[in-house]
């Protein structure tokens, strides 16, 4: 006689994921007003604008230099963060060097860091009496603190470790065996790093760019304390927000939708090309 066949799970894993699907009711309410928490303050920034002037708000000549000036900062900030913070996070994804969690609690000490006091150091070692600006400044007549180049610096301080932490992330997860059959092809190091690895971590370190460059746009407190607010110089979108506000409120409010529309188009991009799941 044919024993019956034992119950499928069928049904028990159904009833899981239906379990699983449910309202926490518990939670709901501190979740409910954490996200008004969070989107309110952007509703009363929609609700506020002066719509009716605002296309005169931006046509300003002031706004779209520091419109420009952001762009282009961020953007340089961006770069430079990718020539030095890719090999970093290769640095610290790949090798045993000594002393590496220091070097890694190191990179991220920016994440954490007060944009101001970042400001601040920047100034002791990269001013004209700095540990180093001294040295630029007398041999070679190169001054940083207050141009559009301080602020560049001070964007890719407060930046790039979005960047290197998303790139290392990258390379932990990348299969290393792929490289090491690379260099049983003969390949060197740097033909396995540039036609193997840059494939595989190109998405994390797309996202890292990404990151770097809304962080970088949106730096405030170590770009004013470095780099001074000058218009046309050193004067991103950022420092003419803050300075609107002490003279027309509406013009800051203008100026933060211009952000905001920058930021979700940022966010909106990076969902769906390097964050998207299947």
């Amino acid at each position: 006689m044919t024993a019956p066949a034992p119950p499928t799970d069928g049904a028990p894993t159904a009833t899981r994921r239906r379990r699983a699907r449910r309202v926490p009711y518990p939670l709901l309410v501190p979740a409910l007003i954490g996200l008004a928490f969070l989107v309110l303050p952007l509703v009363g920034l929609l609700v506020r604008a002066p719509w009716s002037s605002l296309p005169e708000q931006l046509a300003s000549p002031e706004v779209w230099q520091a419109l420009r000036l952001s762009l282009i900062c961020a953007t340089s900030a961006t770069a430079l963060s990718l020539v030095f913070g890719v090999p970093l996070a290769w640095l610290l994804a790949r090798t045993e060097i000594p002393g590496r969690r220091l070097v890694r609690a190191l990179v991220t000490l920016p994440l954490v860091l007060p944009p101001v006091v970042g400001g601040v150091a920047l100034l002791l070692v990269l001013g004209r009496n700095g540990i180093v600006g001294r040295w630029l400044d007398s041999a070679f007549g190169i001054t940083l603190p207050f141009t559009t180049t301080g602020v560049v610096i001070a964007e890719a301080f407060v930046a790039m470790p979005f960047l290197v932490i998303s790139v290392e992330g990258a390379l932990r997860a990348a299969d290393p065996r792929y490289e090491e059959a690379a260099a049983t092809l003969g390949a060197s190091r740097l033909t396995a790093f540039r036609r193997v690895t840059l494939p595989l971590i190109a998405p994390g370190i797309g996202a890292g760019a990404v990151l770097a460059w809304a962080r970088a746009l949106g730096e405030f407190g170590a770009t004013i304390t470095f780099a001074g607010n000058f218009p046309g110089r050193t004067q991103t979108m950022p420092l003419a927000v803050y300075l609107a506000m002490e003279r027309d409120p509406e013009a800051a409010i203008a100026l933060s939708l211009v952000l905001l529309a920058v930021s979700v188009a940022v966010l909106a991009g990076l969902r769906e090309r390097w964050l998207s799941t299947t």
